[in-house]
């Protein structure tokens, strides 16, 4: 057994830093695993990067990471890949909803030569229907454009060294991490596990930003929606073609459609759809802006290394 890079994304989780550093810990010195703690601060608003500064004094495991501004948490994760020294890698959420307690059993599959372990959710705990609905219908609709099944996924994963070194290689921008560890395939295996409830702070997403987080990672991810717009066009061709014969044939018997009603709801529905085919073609072009300026997916303030000669 190597060294073990644990990655925590950590945006306004002041209350969480210092206990998952402890949990994370002792689970890993247990069962006598090497290992190192990277906490990545995604611009946090409150007294995170404090937090971390002191969960690092406190135990030589810990290091961190502080981005210049909030990037998003998957900038956040990139982060953390590029400054992880372990032979290989566990990417999990601050809260613990994350069980530190599966890592052993994800470090054992590693060692008998899986190179990605996936995990994947028995089930959602306590989210409202709303949350579950929805979160159910993204990872359908993203499964269904990107041809990979991605059902119950999550960013809990561990990751080899060599599967860390060639995600660190791709040059897009916009990236999607949960997606992309399906996409480079190595030998992979799934593990199962309940998400745990919060004991400290509450969610930091908001509907507004998992929506926009939903359309960024389809959009990046897939270009399927770009391919439904040609499949609309033929669709209303076809009924323009079939009222138009309509319309013809009533004329020829002399009972033309009197009024203007049909005519305006086909506008309307014509217009509506051109306008939203507009949109998503404008939406694609604005990612092609951000890949083309070639900016980098984060800017890293400062970083919390160990202190010489603790292990």
């Amino acid at each position: 057994m190597g060294l073990l890079s644990v990655i925590i994304p950590s945006y306004n989780e002041e209350l969480n830093i210092v206990h998952t550093s402890c949990v994370v810990s002792g689970v890993l010195e247990n069962h006598h695993i090497s290992h190192e703690i990277i906490f990545v601060n995604d611009g946090s608003k409150d007294r995170t990067w404090s937090e971390i500064k002191k969960a690092s004094r406190e135990n030589h495991h810990v290091r961190g990471v502080s981005l210049s501004r909030n990037f998003g948490k998957e900038a956040c994760i990139f982060a953390g890949l590029s400054q992880a020294k372990g032979d290989c890698c566990v990417v999990m959420d601050c809260d613990l909803q994350h069980p530190p307690q599966m890592i052993p059993r994800m470090v054992e599959l590693w060692e008998q030569g899986y190179e990605i372990v996936e995990g994947v959710k028995h089930d959602r705990g306590k989210e409202s229907l709303f949350h579950r609905l929805s979160a159910g219908l993204f990872y359908r609709l993203i499964s269904r454009l990107s041809g990979i099944d991605m059902k119950a996924s999550s960013d809990f994963k561990l990751l080899d060294r060599k599967v860390v070194n060639t995600l660190l290689e791709l040059k897009e921008r916009n990236t999607f991490f949960r997606a992309l560890s399906f996409w480079v395939g190595y030998r992979s295996i799934t593990i199962s596990f309940e998400v745990a409830e919060r004991e400290f702070g509450t969610s930091k997403w908001s509907l507004k930003s998992l929506i926009r987080y939903a359309v960024n990672n389809v959009t990046s991810f897939s270009a399927a929606p770009l391919y439904l717009i040609p499949g609309l066009g033929a669709l209303f061709l076809v009924c323009s073609l079939i009222l138009m014969i309509q319309t013809l044939m009533r004329w020829g018997t002399g009972h033309a459609v009197e009024g203007f009603t049909t005519v305006i709801i086909l506008l309307l529905i014509i217009g509506g759809v051109l306008m939203v085919s507009l949109g998503v073609i404008g939406y694609y072009i604005a990612k092609i802006y951000d890949e083309i300026k070639e900016r980098p997916r984060y800017i890293i303030r400062e970083v919390i290394e160990q202190e010489p000669g603790q292990e």
